[in-house]
């Protein structure tokens, strides 16, 4: 058990690194200026980066052929390359002044993919280990994502305290390209010895996952957790960045503390507890009395594992209410998935819901610089705290709808989430920074949640076996949303621009008709949501 537990802090200082992408809004206007590229080819670069999701599905291939500890090497020397190589490019002024944009296009675009490897491996972990808890575990894990532009920005705001705008720019470069393998190389042994572990048990050893209508305490501490953290990420986020320059330290230091060293009290105290039970256990065992649900447990965390080493879901049909559905996951495969309407509308509801926020967070260097607004990294790692929240609302959304008499479907819970960021972009219009500050946060959060609740969604609608696959399917949506909607912005912004100033924007024209149709197609996305609601009324 307590390994189990050590897994999900494992998958949580993954996920908190991996989101590199996330702080590209905070060095965007500096790498424009230092590769002297135009707004539209900047956007390019920041489409390039959602690019690499469309070569998702070697991530999943490989974890289903290769040991999830190699697949995660693979995926972090991956982003070594693509980050490292910009790096050197931007480091050298020699080799700046004479690189092709291709080249850096080729590279962030290798960069991009290896964020779906990590991910994949950190999916694949949290299903396998909490099969009757996928949507709280996974919830847990992934929230951290979000966190990483605000983790990356306090690392490169206390490393490069006194730099100037362009090297922070590549200090990011170079914390993208070494901080994500050092992780790998360090939790490589514990995934390896999870995937061990997974392997004797699907071969006839049993497992010692047991699921309990009670949150167990594991849950409750790292809830807890992540609570604090998020409100701490949010709080400093908020307050920006103090006049005391002692103050970075201990940002940077409190970040670590709630990420690193509360995370693994965890399994440390699940590992003392499990020795106390075994022991009174035994004790019971010889005087022959045993726990009244000890038999039941064991039964049930045996049912939840098939001839093939895969968790799968399954239901207690005998505690099944009267008038309660059946709620049986049908196993689809790719092929037959992408025949179904109900893939194209749910396709179609990520693009125009995660997918845009993901556009508006790309542009929010740009839009930031627009407005005359000079704290971009206070408000990307406001962006950052936000989705963070976000990620965590999905596990709110489980623990009480199992106990509610109505549960909506995760479809339903989408649809829920992208009506707030629907009003968030036409609050963009007003010209107010505090405006902007709101709606960012909005954004932040309903796109945290949605990237989340997706999660879940496909396994809801397309079942758990080809999880790996049919997911990053449907994530081929973000580098198309990424380049359609992105690109659109930039040559209204380029329309907007200035011929005196290499078509720089400034004002409220720059990004207004793009809030307007981001927001029109946020609504829509809303309604094909709840059409996908109305298709499938599962209950979480």
């Amino acid at each position: 058990m307590s390994t189990q537990w050590l897994i999900l802090v494992a998958a949580i200082w993954l996920q908190s690194i991996s989101g590199t992408n996330t702080n590209f809004p905070a060095y965007s206007s500096q790498l424009k200026h230092i590769l002297s590229m135009s707004q539209l080819q900047l956007n390019n670069l920041a489409f390039a980066s959602d690019a690499g999701k469309i070569l998702a599905c070697f991530s999943a291939v490989a974890a289903a052929h290769l040991p999830l500890w190699l697949t995660l090497l693979i995926g972090s020397s991956i982003g070594m390359i693509g980050y490292g190589l910009q790096f050197i490019l931007l480091t050298k002024l020699h080799l700046r002044s004479s690189t092709p944009f291709w080249l850096v296009f080729i590279l962030t675009v290798v960069a991009g993919n290896s964020i779906c490897w990590i991910n994949t491996v950190c999916y694949i972990l949290t299903i396998q280990n909490f099969p009757l808890d996928i949507q709280l575990s996974l919830g847990l894990s992934t929230s951290y994502q979000g966190l990483s532009a605000k983790i990356y920005g306090d690392l490169v705001e206390v490393a490069y305290a006194n730099s100037s705008s362009n090297e922070k720019a590549r200090g990011y470069l170079l914390l993208n390209s070494i901080l994500p393998l050092i992780v790998c190389i360090i939790v490589a042994p514990l995934v390896a010895r999870s995937s061990n572990a997974a392997d004797s048990s699907s071969s006839g050893g049993g497992s010692s996952y047991s699921c309990s209508k009670k949150l167990s305490t594991g849950f409750v501490a790292i809830f807890l957790i992540t609570i604090v953290t998020g409100t701490y990420a949010v709080v400093t986020s908020s307050l920006g960045y103090s006049i005391i320059s002692s103050s970075r330290y201990t940002q940077l230091i409190g970040i670590g503390v709630l990420v690193i060293l509360l995370p693994i009290m965890v399994p440390l105290v699940e590992k003392i507890r499990e020795n106390v039970q075994h022991k009174c256990w035994i004790r019971q065992r010889k005087v022959g009395s045993f726990p009244a649900d000890e038999q039941g447990s064991e039964t049930l965390a045996s049912s939840v594992e098939n001839g093939n080493g895969a968790l799968a879901l399954s239901v207690e049909t005998s505690a099944q209410k009267p008038g309660e559905k059946n709620d049986v996951t049908v196993e689809i495969g790719p092929k037959l998935m992408l025949q179904k309407l109900d893939f194209w509308i749910y396709f179609f509801v990520y693009m125009f819901g995660a997918t845009i926020g993901l556009v508006y967070l790309n542009n929010l260097g740009q839009i930031v610089e627009s407005r005359g607004h000079s704290r971009t990294t206070c408000l990307v790692s406001l962006s950052s705290s936000f989705c963070f929240f976000g990620r965590l609302i999905p596990c709110v959304l489980e623990y009480y709808s199992t106990r509610a008499k109505y549960m909506s479907s995760r479809a339903g819970a989408m649809a829920m989430m992208m009506a707030p960021m629907t009003g968030a972009f036409f609050i963009l219009l007003i010209n107010n920074n505090i405006c902007l500050h709101i709606s960012t946060a909005i954004i932040g959060l309903s796109t945290g949640a949605i990237s989340s609740i997706a999660v879940s969604t496909t396994t809801e609608l397309f079942g758990a076996k080809g999880f790996g696959i049919n997911h990053n399917i449907v994530i081929i949506n973000i580098p198309i949303g990424s380049f359609i909607f992105g690109e659109m912005a930039a040559v209204l912004y380029r329309r907007n621009g200035s011929a005196n100033d290499a078509g720089k924007c400034m004002g409220m024209k720059c990004y207004q008709t793009s809030f307007i149709i981001w927001g029109s197609l946020c609504c829509l996305g809303t309604l094909l949501a709840l059409i996908l609601h109305s298709r499938n009324k599962r209950f979480l």
